[in-house]
Formats: C-alpha cells, sequence, structure tokens
C-alpha cells in the first residue's frame, strides 16, 4: 500500500533458462461443497513471517513473526521445531536483520508506532540490545556486510533529513567511517564485496532512471547511462568478485532484463531475458548461485542460476505457489526460502544442496482453519472503456452461485504503480470466505505487465485509471454469481484514493467505499511527503502532478474538492503515526462527507502508521470493515465476529 515514489520497478534479460518447477494448480473446491466460516479472529490467528538469515553455523534461521501479535526477531532450527524469540516488543514492531556472519550477534530494525523512523540495533548473546544509530528524526538502514565480515554497511539521513549518507560500522567496535556524503539525491543500490565500489539509482520520472557508479578510492563519480528519452536503468547487484555490476534495464524492450557492466572495461552485454518483468537478480556469498526472480502475470516464479556449471539449477517440485524471498547460505550448502499460495500463508523452507532435499520449518495457517474452505484465485481481464486489456485476480466465494448471487467488492491496490497479486490474503479470504466476491483489479498504471501499461497512468489519476475501475464494476456485474445492484469498492493509499475519487467523481456506480488510509487532497499530499523521499520527489511529480506548477489539475482530481458529491455509506481506516498518507487526509474526508448525511464511519489506530502491524488492530481492522460491509451491501445487522 505504499506510494509509487516507495517502489523501484525492476527489470529482465538474454538466455531463457527453465524457471523453479511447481506443480500444477489444484483446481478450486466445487461451488456446492459446504464451507465452513471462520472469524476474523481464526484468520488473524495466522502467523506472518518475514526474512532469513542463516547463523554461522548454519544450524538456524533468524526471522521475523508477529506469532506473539506483533513483530519480533525469532530464530528457528533448520531441521525445524518451536521458534525462539530474541525480541521480546510489546509496542513497536521489531523485525529480524541478520546474524553476524562469525558470531551469535543479530542485527534487527524497529519503529516507533509505525512512522517508519526505523533504528538499527544490535542484540548480543545476552539479550543486551544497543541503538547504533541513536537520535531523533532519523531514518537508518542495513544495506549489507563487507565481503571480509569485518564491517557492515548502513544509510542514515541524519545529516540531512533528505537524503541517505553511506557509513561504514566495524563489526567488532560499531565505529563508524562515512563513505559516501549523498547531496545529490541519489539512491543506494550496492557496495562491492572489496569496497571500493558504490552504485546508486538516480529516478527522473517513475520509468526513466539512470545509473551512477562511485570509485571509494579515488572519490571519483560516473554516469554509466547517459541516454535519451525514458529509459529504466536500475543498479541491482555488483558480482562477489567485485569486477561487474548487474543492472536491470528496458532499453529498447517492453519488459525488463537482467544485463552487465564490466567494471575495468566499461563494456555491457546483456544476460538473462524473459517473456515478463525481472524484478530482480543476486549472487549468493560465494558466488556459486544467481538468483533472479520474475513477475509473471500476478505470481512470482524463480531462476536459480548455477554458475560454476553454466546451466539452471534443476529443483524439486513444490506445491502450487510462489517461491519469494531466497537467501543462500554463505557455505552455499542450504538455500532458504518463504512458499505461499492462494490458500496457503507464507511458510519458511530450507533446501540442502548435497541432499536436493526441502524441508518445510513453518506450518502459519491457523490451526482452526482449513485451507479447503478457502478458495484459489483465478486471473481474469476485460476489457476496458476505451480497449485497454486490464488483468484482474478474481475471488469467488464457494457459495456463490447463479441461484445464490453474491455481493462483490472491487480492491484497489496501492502505489501508483503497485500490482494486485495471486497468494494469500488473510484479508480477502476472510471477506470471500462470508460471501464476497473480491475482484484485485491491475488498472492502467499497475507494475508488472509492460512499460507501456505501466506509464499509461501518468498525469491522469482520477481519470483512466478511475474508468477502468468503473469497468471493472461492469465486469463483475456480467459474472452469473454476483448481483449487480450490490458492489462496492476498496482500497488503501493509493487504493484509498481511487476509493474517494469513485464516490466522488462517478457517485452512482459503486454502493459504497472502504478508504484504508488514502490520500483525499493531493495538493497536501505531495508537499508533505516525508523528508527521506527527497530522491524521488520530482518523479513523483512528474508521476501525478506538481502542486506548484498544477495546482488546479490537482484539486480537480482531489476527492475532498468534491466531497459534497458524495452520496454512498463511506468507511475510512487511518493510523495515527501514518508518515505518508498523513491523518488530516482521512479527518477532512470525513467531516466533509459527514455534511452530506451519508453514513460515515472513521476509525483511528494511535499506534500505527502506513499499514496495520499488530494482530489486535487488524482483527478491529477488518471487523470493522466486514460489518461495514453487512450492514450496507448485504443489509444484515453491524455485528461480527
Amino acid at each position: 500500500m505504499q506510494l509509487r515514489s516507495t517502489l523501484v520497478r525492476v527489470l529482465a534479460a538474454a538466455v531463457l533458462v527453465p524457471t523453479l518447477a511447481l506443480a500444477a494448480p489444484k483446481a478450486a473446491s466445487s461451488a456446492s461443497r459446504p464451507s465452513k466460516q471462520y472469524s476474523v479472529e481464526q484468520f488473524m490467528a495466522t502467523t506472518k513471517l518475514a526474512g532469513a538469515s542463516f547463523s554461522p553455523d548454519e544450524k538456524r534461521v533468524l526471522l521475523s513473526s508477529n506469532e506473539s501479535g506483533i513483530f519480533n526477531a525469532y530464530t528457528l532450527p533448520i531441521t525445524g521445531g518451536k521458534t525462539k524469540a530474541l525480541t521480546q516488543s510489546k509496542t513497536d514492531s521489531t523485525y529480524a536483520v541478520s546474524f553476524f556472519p562469525k558470531d551469535e550477534r543479530i542485527l534487527f530494525t524497529r519503529d516507533q508506532g509505525g512512522n517508519e523512523a526505523n533504528h538499527l540495533f544490535v542484540r548480543t548473546p545476552d539479550g543486551k540490545e544497543r541503538d547504533l544509530t541513536p537520535g531523533e528524526k532519523l531514518k537508518a538502514m542495513f544495506v549489507g556486510w563487507s565481503g571480509d565480515d569485518s564491517a557492515f554497511y548502513v544509510l542514515t539521513n541524519e545529516r540531512d533529513a533528505r537524503f541517505f549518507d553511506v557509513y561504514r560500522h566495524d563489526a567488532k567496535t560499531y565505529a563508524r567511517t562515512l563513505v559516501y556524503q549523498n547531496d545529490a539525491g541519489f539512491n543506494f543500490a550496492d557496495v562491492s564485496k572489496d569496497g571500493r565500489w558504490l552504485a546508486f539509482n538516480k529516478p527522473r520520472t517513475n520509468h526513466d532512471t539512470d545509473i551512477h557508479l562511485y570509485n571509494v578510492e579515488t572519490k571519483e563519480l560516473k554516469h554509466l547511462t547517459p541516454h535519451q528519452g525514458d529509459v529504466r536503468f536500475q543498479a541491482s547487484t555488483f558480482d562477489p568478485g567485485s569486477t561487474a555490476l548487474y543492472f536491470l534495464t528496458d532499453e529498447g524492450s517492453e519488459f525488463t532484463r537482467v544485463a552487465r557492466y564490466e567494471l575495468a572495461t566499461g563494456k555491457v552485454e546483456d544476460v538473462e531475458r524473459a517473456d515478463w518483468d525481472v524484478m530482480y537478480t543476486s549472487f549468493s556469498r560465494k558466488g556459486g548461485y544467481r538468483v533472479t526472480a520474475i513477475n509473471e502475470d500476478g505470481r512470482t516464479t524463480i531462476r536459480v542460476h548455477d554458475m560454476k556449471a553454466g546451466k539452471p539449477l534443476a529443483l524439486p517440485r513444490l506445491p502450487a505457489g510462489d517461491i519469494t524471498s531466497v537467501h543462500i547460505s554463505n557455505t552455499e550448502k542450504r538455500m532458504a526460502f518463504y512458499h505461499n499460495g492462494d490458500r496457503s500463508p507464507s511458510n519458511l523452507y530450507v533446501y540442502d544442496f548435497g541432499t536436493k532435499k526441502f524441508t518445510r520449518l513453518t506450518d502459519t495457517l491457523s490451526r482452526e482453519i482449513d485451507a479447503e474452505d478457502l478458495v484459489e484465485a483465478q486471473v481474469v481481464r476485460f476489457k476496458s472503456f476505451d480497449g485497454m486489456e486490464i488483468p484482474n485476480i478474481l475471488f469467488k466465494p464457494h457459495q456463490a452461485t447463479a441461484t445464490a448471487k453474491a455481493p462483490a467488492i472491487v480492491w484497489v491496490h496501492g502505489g501508483p504503480g503497485g500490482q494486485t497479486r495471486k497468494g494469500y490474503s488473510a484479508t480477502i479470504q476472510y471477506l470471500v470466505n462470508h460471501g464476497y466476491v473480491v475482484l484485485g483489479i491491475n488498472n492502467r498504471g499497475s507494475s508488472g505487465y509492460g512499460k507501456s501499461f505501466y506509464t499509461a497512468d501518468d498525469q491522469k489519476h482520477g481519470r483512466e485509471p478511475l474508468l477502468d475501475c468503473v469497468e471493472a464494476k461492469k465486469y463483475l456485474a456480467s459474472l452469473p454469481y454476483v448481483d449487480a445492484e450490490r458492489i462496492g469498492i476498496a482500497g488503501g493509499s493509493y487504493g484509498g484514493y481511487m476509493t474517494l475519487a469513485a464516490l466522488a467523481f462517478h457517485p452512482e456506480v459503486f454502493k459504497v467505499g472502504v478508504d484504508i488510509f488514502g490520500v483525499s487532497n493531493w495538493l497536501r499530499t505531495l508537499k508533505s511527503i516525508p523528508p527521506w523521499w527527497e530522491a524521488q520527489r520530482e518523479s513523483l511529480y512528474k508521476e501525478i502532478g506538481d502542486p506548484a506548477k498544477q495546482e488546479q489539475m490537482l484539486r480537480d482530481v482531489s476527492p475532498l474538492f468534491h466531497a459534497e458529491k458524495i452520496n454512498k455509506p463511506l468507511l475510512v481506516l487511518q493510523g495515527a503515526n501514518d508518515p505518508r498518507v498523513i491523518q488530516p487526509e482521512s479527518d477532512e474526508i470525513v467531516e466533509a462527507v459527514k455534511k452530506n448525511g451519508v453514513p460515515v464511519e472513521y476509525v483511528i489506530f494511535p499506534d500505527e502508521g502506513h499499514g496495520f502491524t499488530k494482530k489486535k488492530n487488524e482483527v478491529e481492522a477488518w471487523s470493522r470493515m466486514r460489518g461495514f460491509l453487512d450492514a450496507h451491501l448485504k443489509g444484515t445487522p453491524n455485528v461480527v465476529n
């Protein structure tokens, strides 16, 4: 649910290789099958996991889990078993970053109530925690280890809130050295293992970026990608030998690919190509493997390249779903990754390269939920008002039939430039389980479908992309199991904006709207973006509009200035500490719509930011959402569980 200035679309590649083999998708259960309904508490009892870092002895994996109700850092044996909590925060979400390569210390990050002002901490084996980036009004990020493991690199904006400088921290003493003072608005990409090179990206627009290379020894900064027109160049990673920079580009192509720049000669060559956008490419520590992820029609496929053998690695088959967050151990004996499907939340696996066997370490779906009661999603497409084909992810309840038509929701993703993807969503499955058809629209401007589609919404927000949502309603109404008179719209962040815009600019189309921390006033939002977004400010203005030069246009597409037209029930959910879409965005639209005599519900979460990370708040948010929809789409009492 992010605004596009935080997104970095990545790119695709010259040798076609097989992707990680997956079993054929299991057919969705028959519509006539009885389906048990579950409470929001049961859905939110599902555990969310993130991250994977092997311990120095490679017997455990460090990860983040919200099993306690809030994210903390845990370890888990690679053979499976119980997690061990390393942090015990009860107020601020805490995310594991990395084991130290040679000892039991860990790095983790934590903000304050969702304000995104993360600090980097170290935890020693005796349980003591130390803030390595102390101070107020700063944001810090870990970005990698040195090749010899003697140091690690950290970004912080303490000197200038707008820009992130690069520091090198000694792994023993934590003493730091400034490596690069960033005064040009560059986005850090990678540091070479020998510490000699830094790669930066410089956005000009959301689809026109450049790569700059900095020599730490000579202090020389080189622009690697001078070009004409709109072309995306995105630095990805240095090779382990510090001889080449791998980058992603869509130069001369609709989709992005992997290319390589040789540091010694300046020679550039294509490396890998796909029929879709490549999302990223990265090397294992010693360079024995290179992993590439591809955004294939709303899902992720993974390629693992055996660099020594010079061919793709053949891996055993897994159940249908996506492989994500691949991490190969330093010895290159094991690989950790997450696997998820439409009816299965992300679970952590470890693959042993020697035995060629997978071990599943977690079972995150709530034990009270039978996955057979959940639904498989379908990729569907419809033609919009001008003939453009719009891809979507469709969730159909088991109980919806032509004789028992169901209400429906058009679900709009964040961004601009995000993407609704296949995979498990507790929120969507909860709504579908209780009888709502959900269509996750990828309106024009969504990522993953080529640069022409991605750029088709530039300076058109509130108009053409919104009309795609109107057409999505027509598509839903055409389905034999959907009640055409009971269709609403919902979304978060940019999706929240689209919800408000739909109610304001097409007031008779949707029956209800659910706005989750959405933009109501583009003029204010564009002027109040977090200071650390400075590097993307120009890109964001070119994408949406410049508040200093295009005030009237932005007023025309901001729902707040047209709130008198909203005549349908509205629910608004907002985090009080949101630095991206600040609380006044929701306060004012709620106040304005109430004047219309329209049912309006407003829920503020005092300990959340741009997204809900605490289980108690998720229970509150999604139960309020379903209660609102039940009352205004189903006409049933506003009491849920």
